[in-house]
């Protein structure tokens, strides 16, 4: 079984209907863990429609959601402190730090988001 941490973006994809994101999460059922981290949940909330409210908190429920601990703000500090090549956001510092801490691949819409080199990605479509 392998660990998979869905970014933000794949998960409201999902929720809004785009058929890229739910060929990749149903692939996901049957043989992998999927992760997501609590700061993706704060995003999903701040962007969330009140029509989506059901159908979101359903979605949620059925992921494994990892709380930010020591571990994981040190690596998203590292992140931000060590990618000078681009202006990283903190968010995404704290998502990729997550897949880290749970060695899992990453799984997201926008691999600029997250250039470092010591977590696997992989870039889900619309």
């Amino acid at each position: 079984m392998k660990n998979v941490l869905v970014d933000t973006d794949i998960l409201i994809n999902f929720l809004r209907g785009k058929e890229t994101a739910g060929y990749y999460l149903n692939s996901l059922l049957e043989d992998s863990t999927v992760y997501c981290s609590a700061i993706t949940i704060a995003e999903i909330q701040a962007g969330m429609k009140d029509h989506e409210k059901d159908k979101t908190n359903a979605l949620i429920d059925g992921l494994n959601i990892v709380e930010v601990n020591k571990e994981i703000a040190e690596k998203a500090g590292y992140y931000i402190r060590t990618q000078k090549k681009q202006l990283l956001e903190l968010n995404d510092c704290f998502t990729a730090a997550t897949a880290f801490s749970k060695r899992a691949v990453l799984a997201t819409g926008n691999g600029k988001h997250c250039p470092m080199e010591d977590i696997r990605k992989v870039i889900v479509g619309e």
